[in-house]
């Protein structure tokens, strides 16, 4: 595809969600100082993976960027099972640039052989493969900005497949802060949906191939798979400071206390608790305004601020 062609596209995508973000309600009063709109919907991430598949969201990889004393850490965004960089962070990422991070996002796990869009599809490789891109990207990440950490911010995979990384493969030396939306961490029974799956793979392991297809990575999220067990092992890593943040509405991650851990540096948050008008499901909570005020807090604590309590509906 020809330059200018990506370029118009991502103009119309730029423009397209500043004129959606302009009708949602920010968290708090709106800063005078923003460069990007930041829409507080999931049909911004579904606009843009449309418009302009495979680019970064608005404020993401800005190679140049280097981190302030304020926020010494840069940001990694990393996505969830089924998405990419382009249709997981278009409300976090703008939101976090707005305040003063460098935020660098990722694709990982995805098959760029296959046909569009399916080439841009992330999260299904074999959880310890994204794990090593990851941890590349980290590195890449480290080299260009100065810093020796960073933060992570993944959201269902991107809040599951980090830990392998953290646990296994080094990352615990070069992660400060690992904020986790909707994440697995001890695997999710997918309403019984799971217990199912696994009960048939283990009374017929001859068709447990084909149940799985192309997506390596879906039977490791189940409860006592290999990977989970790993996981278990060895969360929390020590070092690591840890907030997790799930909704009880969480239609994929069962329970959804599946999302949390236990430890001296772990905060574990549910939104309901703190706002009833909250009804975000798995895909929402990562657009939603009262997540990015949890995020911003779980960064910056010593500049925390109470979340905004507002409607979220499911899956918008």
């Amino acid at each position: 595809m020809r330059r200018s062609s990506i370029v118009s596209r991502v103009g119309f995508v730029a423009v397209a969600i500043g004129l959606m973000s302009a009708l949602v309600a920010p968290p708090g009063a709106a800063q005078a100082r923003e460069q990007y709109p930041v829409p507080y919907t999931f049909t911004a991430n579904i606009l843009a993976a449309a418009l302009a598949p495979g680019t970064p969201p608005p404020g993401s990889n800005d190679w140049s960027c280097r981190p302030t004393a304020a926020h010494p850490y840069p940001v990694v965004l990393v996505h969830g099972l089924f998405a990419s960089m382009t249709d997981n962070w278009q409300t976090m990422s703008p939101l976090l640039a707005n305040n003063g991070y460098c935020v660098f996002a990722l694709t990982y796990g995805n098959d760029a052989g296959a046909p569009a869009p399916l080439d841009g599809r992330g999260g299904l490789a074999p959880m310890e493969q994204s794990a090593a891109q990851l941890g590349a990207f980290v590195n890449r990440v480290l080299a260009a900005t100065g810093a020796n950490k960073v933060d992570i911010v993944g959201h269902s995979e991107g809040a599951t497949m980090p830990d392998y990384y953290i646990e296994y493969l080094g990352g615990a030396a070069k992660v400060a802060r690992y904020v986790g939306v909707s994440g697995v961490k001890h695997g999710t029974t997918l309403h019984g949906v799971g217990t199912l799956a696994a009960e048939f793979a283990a009374l017929f392991p001859q068709f447990a191939p084909a149940t799985i297809g192309p997506c390596a990575s879906c039977p490791q999220f189940l409860v006592g798979s290999d990977f989970i067990n790993k996981i278990e092992a060895r969360a929390p890593a020590r070092g690591v400071v840890y907030t997790n943040i799930a909704t009880r509405y969480d239609e994929l991650v069962s329970p959804y206390t599946s999302s949390f851990l236990a430890g001296p540096k772990v905060t574990n948050i549910t939104l309901q608790d703190h706002c009833a008008l909250d009804f975000s499901d798995h895909l929402s909570i990562i657009s939603s305004p009262i997540t990015g005020r949890y995020i911003l807090n779980a960064l910056d604590p010593a500049h925390a601020k109470r979340p905004p309590c507002t409607l979220v509906l499911p899956a918008a």
